[in-house]
């Protein structure tokens, strides 16, 4: 009965007015990242005044048929902007709003430098995106304004997904059903599954800051673990006497020492719902027969996802860490596994940032900053599989816990995720529209740039350190509306450093990636050999994506022009710099005011076929701010 409902609500939705508006703006996103990007190297567009181009292609038929839309190339990067405009049409018989991407892309299929098969894979994808965020803007419709009081409700209640990707809520993997039952849209709230897994087939990171797996399991689940001991116990007891039977063997099993013994050789493990029903129940198929891997079932605290859709929130219990999940689907440029690797290395790296940051008084007591560590994490040991049963489980199962923010906020503070600053309610009223009228927009502005760029160019000069801080990284801390603090998250694999530059409390012990990874992300490193890479790793998260938003948000709705913005922006980096003359050596090494950086293609990604990273050069709105050397 689900399946037809769903089917029912495919047909709907696509009929439907939402379907337009979605439409629209996947079009837009779509032929701004095209044109930046350079896969369409026609047409160019022009600086400061919006105009008028053309996208000419063909028909199946082999007629002429253009699509015109307006643009401007911003100054924030040079990025390019459709206006709110829809898309038109044209062929010798008639003119009218495009309202079909896939034909779009067909009939400028022959300008696209991709496969037939890339190709049809991207449409898929956008085809995706339309149907599930149509699928959440309508069901907010007639919902009523939620009322967000907290930092974790806000990570539920942002709907909008990634403002440059045209891709931006694919979920590939993922039905409609699956969409309504596990989106951050639609704020389900449910358990996750538990399996326990033999020590010697797992392996365990941990943080300095806990005693061991063991105990921080026991207060996850509390009185629940004691239940799961007994299932477990259970399991392997009928596991061992049906294997010894097969084996034609007379042991014999010593009652509950033995047991006991058994059960104290597997650690515990959370599995989302969806990754055990779709993934893990059919690829671990062996390893349940064998009892290497023991399903316990679904219970303990109930979870909500966040608008990362892998990491949850604990809802029963506000202090609990939130846990992050892999799933075996694709959203935006990534697979949402959890890597080996970056599991190990988690604790590993939080544990040598939090040092960084507990031992820097800038940072610590000047600067307030939040670092929300990941204080443990486990994985299923696949490589000890033969390499063709390894790659249907790689990063499958397995999970990463980190810090609650709740307990790290002081009285009077509140928090956001820094892309809810963008955020528009269902009137289309600015969240931060009370706190830009009673501070000023000049003066709120200014402060929300020194509070989040200071902390992470210090990071960079001081510790040559480069955070991954997109919107979905970064929370900003208030008191009454003013910005404070910010905190940080998502180390594991979400931080770029040079070993070749010494450090007074050296680097993390990491675990590389095994060859095989390559072949799921490229661009997955920690260490870095050029530091220009993890000067441009920093800006491409936090300028070209996330301040940039900000910036045509605050240009389109307040009046504050670009220009003023990124003016602000050096003003804050060159205070900074007047205040530690003595890092000038690294404000030359990782120079923040270059003429380019290197920013990731997200869009050429999903039709890139073939070895090399898809990255361009940009040019930087810093630059024309440069401080002037003196004589």
């Amino acid at each position: 009965m689900g399946g037809v409902i769903m089917n029912g609500l495919t047909a709907s939705l696509v009929r439907s007015e939402e379907w337009i508006r979605v439409r629209r703006r996947i079009f837009r996103q779509l032929v701004e990242s095209f044109l930046y990007e350079r896969i369409l190297s026609e047409p160019v567009i022009g600086h400061h005044v919006e105009a008028e181009y053309k996208l000419r292609g063909e028909t199946e038929t082999g007629e002429k048929v253009e699509y015109t839309f307006w643009a401007v190339r911003k100054e924030s990067f040079d990025r390019i902007r459709l206006s709110d405009k829809p898309i038109i049409r044209i062929t010798s018989r008639e003119r009218a709003e495009a309202d079909s991407i896939p034909l779009f892309l067909l009939e400028i299929a022959a300008h696209i430098p991709t496969s037939e098969a890339q190709l049809a894979q991207f449409m898929d994808e956008l085809q995706q995106t339309h149907l599930k965020d149509t699928q959440s803007v309508r069901w907010r419709v007639g919902q009523p304004e939620p009322q967000v009081s907290e930092y974790d409700e806000w990570e539920s209640a942002l709907i909008e997904g990634h403002p440059y990707h045209p891709c931006y809520k694919s979920r590939v993997g993922f039905t409609l059903s699956d969409n309504e039952a596990y989106g951050p849209e639609f704020k389900p709230e449910f358990k996750l599954v538990w399996v326990a897994i033999k020590q010697d087939a797992a392996q365990i990171s941990i943080s300095s800051s806990l005693d061991t797996y063991a105990e921080f399991i026991h207060n996850e689940l509390g009185h629940e673990l004691q239940a799961f001991k007994s299932i477990l116990q259970g399991v392997v007891s009928d596991v061992n006497l049906k294997l010894n039977a097969n084996a034609n063997t007379d042991v014999e099993v010593d009652g509950n020492t033995n047991e006991d013994a058994s059960v104290n050789q597997y650690v515990f493990v959370p599995v989302h719902p969806w990754q055990w029903e779709r993934i893990i129940s059919v690829a671990c198929a062996e390893q349940l027969r064998t009892g290497e891997i023991v399903y316990l079932g679904q219970a303990g605290d109930t979870y909500r996802p966040q608008q990362s859709i892998r990491t949850l929130t604990n809802v029963s219990h506000q202090v609990k860490p939130y846990v992050k999940l892999p799933l075996n689907m694709v959203n935006t440029s990534s697979g949402r596994i959890l890597a080996q690797h970056t599991i190990m290395n988690a604790a590993r790296i939080s544990d040598w940032l939090g040092r960084v940051v507990a031992e820097d008084s800038f940072l610590q007591d000047e600067l307030g900053l939040i670092v929300l560590k990941e204080i443990t994490g486990v994985s299923y040991y696949h490589q000890k599989l033969p390499n063709v049963l390894e790659q249907k489980i790689y990063g499958s199962l397995g999970a990463i816990w980190r810090e609650r923010l709740h307990p790290r906020l002081m009285a009077g503070e509140d928090a956001l995720p820094f892309n809810a600053l963008c955020h528009l309610d269902q009137q289309g009223t600015s969240v931060i529209k009370p706190w830009v009228s009673e501070y000023g927009l000049d003066r709120w502005a200014r402060q929300l740039l020194n509070v989040a760029v200071v902390p992470l160019i210090h990071l960079l000069y001081a510790h040559g350190a480069a955070l991954e801080s997109h919107a979905q990284n970064m929370i900003i801390v208030l008191k009454h509306g003013w910005p404070s603090r910010i905190a940080l998250k998502d180390f594991h694999d979400g931080i770029r450093y040079c070993p070749s530059i010494p450090h007074p409390l050296g680097y993390p012990d990491i675990e590389y990636p095994p060859a095989n990874h390559q072949r799921v992300n490229r661009n997955s490193f920690v260490e870095k050999e050029d530091p220009s890479e993890v000067k441009d790793f920093m800006l491409d998260a936090l300028l070209f994506i996330n301040l940039t938003e900000v910036a045509f948000f605050l240009e389109k709705h307040f009046g504050l022009s670009e220009k003023q913005w990124w003016r602000m922006t050096a003003e804050v980096i060159l205070n900074y710099q007047e205040r530690y003359p003595e890092l000038q050596a690294r404000f030359k090494q990782f120079d923040v005011f270059a003429p380019e950086i290197e920013v990731e293609q997200l869009t050429r990604r999903r039709i890139h076929e073939g070895p090399g990273d898809c990255v361009h050069r940009v040019s930087n709105p810093l630059h024309v701010y440069r401080p002037v050397p003196q004589d």
